[in-house]
């Protein structure tokens, strides 16, 4: 035997073993820490740098870890370091983003997926992830109306990559000569003012540039103003454009607004061009008793975007990208690559699943969502929006009925962020004001340890040349968020709100 078998004939199960038992322990004292109330949010860390030698990169990175016997508990030691120093996502105070903590059985999916490490790109060799991932699209699909026999979708790497990926098969599918001889028209694109940055960032990547989106008002409810998108699109026919794509959107990233899909559809059909809803962050309201009549009309779309990984807790990334035919796919992405793609000689039945993509390596996201919608079930999908959606709800009226707070959300609230100012003391205040007051009172909440939540400055300012100042941005995403928790929050930004001087 040489020296190099013998290196590689260690012990694998034994040293998983000593590595990820102890690891899994830690992390289950973590979080039955934090449902006690023993662990806070985290730390919050004023200069990023100084988490350079915190975390001892640079040293341990050079020197590695050279003693085999002792190097699962200095792993442990720095798993350890990494949970302290990092945001807490599973304390019921992180109201901050689009997305929570994940729950048991998504860590328990990462884990399988950890374990299989391999690529979801050809059927040989990820069999049981490739046809999950057929039929949890096709699932999937159906529910926002796509109930053909060729319906379904794909996963990508993040909702910006499914939006992305929509307009590129846009392109190849209305205009196919572009697969070869790349942009030979002017192409347009259309998106509400509120609509994710995305769309624009997919416009730049396939050569239209930035100068092609054109940015449509929104109503006051922050829809896109349909009217106004027919006009549009008529005046830039005239100026020279061919128009190509319009993005409507299922929960806009600020006011969680969703546009009027039904007529949308109806002038994205006459003039003939790609309806795209990027439901990134409020697809999933169609699992709602109660909300999910606000994304009527999306079986008329193209394709759709839908992240479990937001209002799900599914583990991030897990974004899919839903057609009424899945063919599209192939028909847009395929290239001719015997080396890699042996089982596609039928192209109407893709099981080869990186074939229908731009990229290659795939990781078996769909499996996250497979198993909690395998463990919560349909209806556990709907109880956890619906309970969100309540919370929500919940805050508005307690904001509304405490002195200070100006909701500016629409109310009943659309999707699961709430948007207010509040003034201490209830007393008028300037745009400059507004904003002290919103940035100091959520950096003293996050260095409480007990709240964690987001602010953006008014996108209607931008459009009216006012500044109204910035307001608080909490979103009600976890199960874990109840009344309580919500009352905390309210009196919390009263107390802090009251050690301002202004």
């Amino acid at each position: 035997m040489t020296v190099q078998e013998s290196q590689l004939e260690s012990d694998r199960a034994n040293e998983l073993q000593r590595l990820v038992v102890p690891a899994i322990e830690l992390i289950i004292e973590q979080i039955r820490d934090t449902d006690s109330g023993k662990r806070s949010l985290g730390p919050r860390h004023e200069d990023p740098k100084s988490l350079y030698s915190t975390l001892d990169l640079d040293k341990s990175l050079e020197k590695g870890l050279r003693d085999r016997e002792s190097a699962p508990e200095e792993v442990l030691a720095v798993v350890k370091n990494i949970l302290d120093t990092s945001v807490n996502t599973w304390h019921p105070g992180f109201l901050d983003k689009l997305y929570a903590s994940t729950n048991p059985i998504g860590v328990l999916s990462d884990i399988v997926l950890s374990v299989l490490n391999t690529n979801s790109h050809v059927f040989t060799v990820s069999p049981a992830l490739t046809v999950i991932e057929r039929k949890v699209a096709q699932k999937y699909a159906a529910l926002f109306g796509f109930t053909g026999p060729t319906a379904g979708g794909l996963t990508f790497s993040g909702g910006s990559w499914s939006n992305i990926t929509s307009l590129h098969m846009a392109r190849s599918i209305l205009f196919p000569e572009t697969k070869l001889d790349g942009n030979l028209h002017k192409f347009a694109i259309y998106t509400s003012v509120h609509s994710h940055y995305s769309v624009e960032k997919a416009a730049i990547l396939l050569g239209l540039g930035a100068r092609s989106v054109f940015k449509v008002p929104v109503d006051k409810k922050g829809r896109m103003d349909v009217k106004k998108l027919d006009d549009i699109i008529e005046k830039s026919k005239i100026n020279g454009y061919t128009p190509l794509y319009v993005n409507a959107t299922a929960g806009t990233t600020v006011f969680g607004s969703f546009d009027p899909f039904e007529e949308v559809a109806t002038v994205a059909k006459k003039h003939h061009i790609w309806f795209h809803i990027d439901g990134s962050w409020g697809g999933n309201t169609i699992f709602s008793s109660k909300r999910n009549g606000l994304l009527r009309g999306s079986h008329l779309a193209d394709s759709i975007t839908s992240n479990p990984h937001k209002m799900l807790g599914v583990p991030t990334t897990c974004s899919f990208l839903l057609v009424p035919n899945d063919r599209v796919f192939t028909q847009a992405n395929s290239l001719s690559a015997p080396y890699l793609f042996h089982n596609n000689e039928d192209d109407s039945d893709n099981f080869d699943l990186a074939n229908g993509t731009m990229g290659c390596g795939r990781r078996g996201d769909a499996l996250k969502f497979y198993l909690g919608w395998l463990y919560y079930g349909t209806a556990g999908y709907r109880d956890r929006v619906d309970h969100a959606y309540a919370m929500a709800d919940y805050f508005v009226n307690k904001g509304s009925a405490t002195p200070g707070f100006t909701i500016v959300s629409d109310t009943p609230v659309q999707c699961l962020q709430v948007c207010f100012y509040y003034a201490p003391g209830n007393k008028p205040l300037t745009g400059q004001q507004r904003t002290h007051v919103t940035r100091t009172i959520a950096t003293r909440l996050h260095s409480s340890g007990e709240f964690l939540v987001d602010y953006a400055p008014n996108p209607d300012d931008a459009a009216t040349g006012q500044d109204n100042g910035e307001f608080f941005r909490v979103v009600f995403n976890s199960p874990i968020v109840s009344s309580r928790v919500v009352d905390q929050l309210v009196h919390k930004v009263v107390e802090l709100g009251s050690t301002i001087d202004l």
